[in-house]
Protein backbone atom coordinates (compact mmCIF):
# COMPACT_ATOMS: atom_id res chain seq x y z
CA UNK A 1 0.00 0.00 0.00
CA UNK A 2 1.37 3.27 -1.03
CA UNK A 3 0.54 5.98 1.32
CA UNK A 4 0.28 9.64 0.12
CA UNK A 5 1.66 12.66 2.27
CA UNK A 6 0.23 16.31 2.74
CA UNK A 7 1.88 19.29 2.99
CA UNK A 8 1.80 20.09 6.58
CA UNK A 9 3.98 16.98 6.95
CA UNK A 10 7.12 17.85 4.64
CA UNK A 11 6.62 21.16 5.97
CA UNK A 12 7.11 19.75 9.56
CA UNK A 13 9.91 17.36 8.22
CA UNK A 14 12.01 20.01 6.24
CA UNK A 15 11.68 22.90 9.13
CA UNK A 16 11.30 21.23 12.46
CA UNK A 17 9.03 24.26 13.32
CA UNK A 18 7.11 22.12 16.00
CA UNK A 19 9.28 19.15 17.17
CA UNK A 20 6.70 16.46 17.86
CA UNK A 21 5.14 16.86 14.53
CA UNK A 22 8.64 16.92 12.82
CA UNK A 23 9.49 13.56 15.33
CA UNK A 24 5.90 12.08 13.40
CA UNK A 25 6.69 13.41 9.99
CA UNK A 26 10.19 11.81 10.31
CA UNK A 27 9.27 8.52 11.41
CA UNK A 28 6.77 8.42 8.87
CA UNK A 29 9.41 9.62 5.70
CA UNK A 30 12.28 7.91 6.83
CA UNK A 31 10.65 4.48 7.29
CA UNK A 32 10.72 2.96 4.41
CA UNK A 33 7.25 2.81 3.35
CA UNK A 34 5.41 3.51 -0.06
CA UNK A 35 4.93 6.97 -0.34
CA UNK A 36 2.94 9.38 -3.21
CA UNK A 37 3.58 13.04 -3.40
CA UNK A 38 1.67 15.33 -5.27
CA UNK A 39 2.70 18.08 -7.64
CA UNK A 40 -0.18 20.43 -5.57
CA UNK A 41 1.76 18.98 -2.29
CA UNK A 42 4.90 20.16 -3.76
CA UNK A 43 3.77 23.64 -4.46
CA UNK A 44 2.15 23.98 -1.30
CA UNK A 45 5.14 23.12 0.44
CA UNK A 46 7.52 25.35 -1.60
CA UNK A 47 4.71 28.16 -1.19
CA UNK A 48 5.12 27.75 2.49
CA UNK A 49 9.19 27.77 3.06
CA UNK A 50 9.30 30.74 0.73
CA UNK A 51 6.72 32.57 2.50
CA UNK A 52 7.02 31.44 5.71
CA UNK A 53 10.06 30.34 6.43
CA UNK A 54 12.01 32.86 4.51
CA UNK A 55 13.88 29.95 2.63
CA UNK A 56 16.30 30.95 -1.01
CA UNK A 57 15.20 29.25 -3.97
CA UNK A 58 18.62 27.02 -3.57
CA UNK A 59 17.38 25.84 -0.31
CA UNK A 60 14.06 24.85 -1.17
CA UNK A 61 15.52 23.00 -4.25
CA UNK A 62 18.44 20.90 -2.14
CA UNK A 63 15.45 19.97 0.56
CA UNK A 64 13.07 18.75 -1.96
CA UNK A 65 15.93 17.25 -3.90
CA UNK A 66 16.70 15.42 -1.10
CA UNK A 67 13.42 14.54 0.27
CA UNK A 68 12.06 12.94 -2.82
CA UNK A 69 15.48 11.34 -3.57
CA UNK A 70 14.55 7.65 -1.26
CA UNK A 71 13.49 4.88 -4.03
CA UNK A 72 10.67 4.56 -1.73
CA UNK A 73 9.14 8.46 -2.38
CA UNK A 74 7.61 8.76 -5.29
CA UNK A 75 6.24 12.63 -7.22
CA UNK A 76 3.32 12.77 -9.31
CA UNK A 77 5.02 14.71 -11.64
CA UNK A 78 8.51 14.59 -11.89
CA UNK A 79 9.23 16.65 -15.33
CA UNK A 80 6.70 19.42 -13.62
CA UNK A 81 8.56 19.47 -10.78
CA UNK A 82 12.02 19.75 -12.49
CA UNK A 83 10.25 22.69 -14.20
CA UNK A 84 9.50 24.33 -10.69
CA UNK A 85 13.10 24.17 -10.12
CA UNK A 86 13.27 25.66 -13.02
CA UNK A 87 11.45 28.31 -12.25
CA UNK A 88 12.82 28.86 -9.09
CA UNK A 89 16.11 28.96 -10.85
CA UNK A 90 15.09 31.90 -12.99
CA UNK A 91 13.08 34.27 -10.01
CA UNK A 92 9.53 32.72 -11.08
CA UNK A 93 7.66 30.76 -8.41
CA UNK A 94 7.96 26.97 -8.26
CA UNK A 95 4.06 26.79 -8.94
CA UNK A 96 3.81 28.97 -12.15
CA UNK A 97 6.93 26.47 -13.47
CA UNK A 98 4.65 23.89 -12.82
CA UNK A 99 1.63 25.04 -14.40
CA UNK A 100 3.79 26.10 -17.62
CA UNK A 101 4.89 22.67 -18.06
CA UNK A 102 1.73 20.94 -17.34
CA UNK A 103 0.04 22.96 -19.77
CA UNK A 104 2.64 22.72 -22.47
CA UNK A 105 2.52 18.88 -22.39
CA UNK A 106 -1.28 18.98 -22.38
CA UNK A 107 -1.00 21.02 -25.59
CA UNK A 108 -1.83 24.12 -24.57
CA UNK A 109 0.11 27.28 -26.02
CA UNK A 110 0.78 29.96 -24.72
CA UNK A 111 0.40 30.05 -21.04
CA UNK A 112 -1.94 33.29 -20.87
CA UNK A 113 -0.99 34.79 -17.46
CA UNK A 114 -0.98 38.42 -16.12
CA UNK A 115 2.30 37.79 -14.21
CA UNK A 116 5.03 39.47 -15.63
CA UNK A 117 7.78 37.24 -13.58
CA UNK A 118 6.24 34.40 -15.46
CA UNK A 119 6.22 36.31 -18.98
CA UNK A 120 10.13 36.80 -18.37
CA UNK A 121 11.22 33.43 -17.12
CA UNK A 122 8.93 31.41 -19.53
CA UNK A 123 9.96 33.50 -22.42
CA UNK A 124 8.08 32.65 -26.15
CA UNK A 125 5.73 29.95 -24.06
CA UNK A 126 3.70 32.59 -21.88
CA UNK A 127 1.88 35.40 -23.53
CA UNK A 128 1.04 38.20 -21.03
CA UNK A 129 -2.89 39.33 -20.76
CA UNK A 130 -2.88 43.16 -20.70
CA UNK A 131 -4.97 44.65 -18.37
CA UNK A 132 -7.88 47.15 -19.26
Amino acid sequence: MTFAVDTNILVRYLTWDDPAQATAAAALLEADAPLWISTVVLCETVWVLRRGHKYTADEIILAIQGLVAPQYIRVEDEEAMNAGFEALRKGADFADGCILNISQRAGARPLITFDQKLGRAGGSSVRLLASA
